[in-house]
């Protein structure tokens, strides 16, 4: 397979919005639903599927400094990743990162974080902010983030139900 990172393309939305809810679905239906229980669960992310489309829709605005670029094997996406930069204080931030299944633990993550990297830096930043959860869904993603040389920040966040 050949694989290149190119930048987004509006055709891929339909693809990178099934690519994203197949990813991070585990973690809202198996992970942070029975965490938190029905009724957090509900409130905080009950609409998750639906959620994406517009959030996917604004990740790419080059004229607002957000980017996404995408792992293409073969014509197909594999993966993307959807960054932004705040040049006046010269940081930049991951906002989503997400690979096909088949395809994690062949490196398009490091890729695509990489990727990002690169365009910060030759945009200006001088810094970049990544956040993943702490919990068992999101380990792989914090051992990537960690082999990329960030600095873990502990953080604590709590829910619960009134």
């Amino acid at each position: 397979m050949s694989m290149i990172v190119r930048p987004f393309e509006p055709r891929d939305l339909p693809r990178l919005t099934e690519l994203t809810i197949d990813t991070f679905g585990p973690f809202y239906e198996d992970s942070f639903r029975p965490l938190v229980g029905e009724a957090i669960f509900a409130r905080q992310h009950g609409h998750w599927r639906e959620d994406y489309d517009p959030l996917l829709a604004t990740l790419h605005d080059p004229d607002r400094h957000r980017h996404v670029a995408v792992a293409d094997l073969d014509g197909v996406p594999a993966g993307y990743v959807g960054w932004e930069i705040d040049p006046a204080r010269q940081h930049g931030s991951i906002r989503i990162l997400a690979v096909d299944a088949p395809h994690r633990r062949a490196h398009l993550g490091t890729e695509l974080c990489e990727h990002a990297f690169r365009h910060m830096r030759t945009h200006g930043a001088r810094y970049v902010e990544i956040g993943t959860g702490g919990d068992e869904f999101h380990a792989r993603a914090r051992a990537l983030y960690e082999s990329l040389g960030c600095i873990k920040l502990p953080l604590a966040v709590y829910f619960r139900e009134l």
